[in-house]
């Protein structure tokens, strides 16, 4: 099989992985890793899109959507997790 053929086959599977781990990125309370994983995933993806054409496209895009939300979300819950630990802390002194 020639190195084109790999590498689509490569990208269209990085393409339906990226949607898997977007869509575990929304799991509450463990999503924040996946959804980092998937946009890790979606770079490559983008990066070989350059050279070829990609029918998964769809799916790499609703995964960069879902972790994109699942990232911001979960950062935003983990933010306000830590300023109230810290906040909790310094009242008891």
């Amino acid at each position: 099989m020639s190195d084109d053929a790999c590498a689509k086959i490569q990208m269209l599977k990085n393409s339906l992985r990226c949607f898997m781990f977007g869509l575990l990125g929304l799991i509450p309370l463990i999503g924040l890793p996946f959804a980092l994983v998937a946009l890790g995933i979606s770079g490559r993806v983008r990066a070989k899109e350059k050279y070829f054409w990609n029918p998964a496209k769809p799916y790499r895009v609703w995964g960069v959507v879902f972790a994109a939300t699942a990232t911001i979300f979960w950062g935003f819950i983990l933010t306000i997790l830590i300023y109230h630990a810290m906040n909790n802390f310094g009242s008891n002194n």
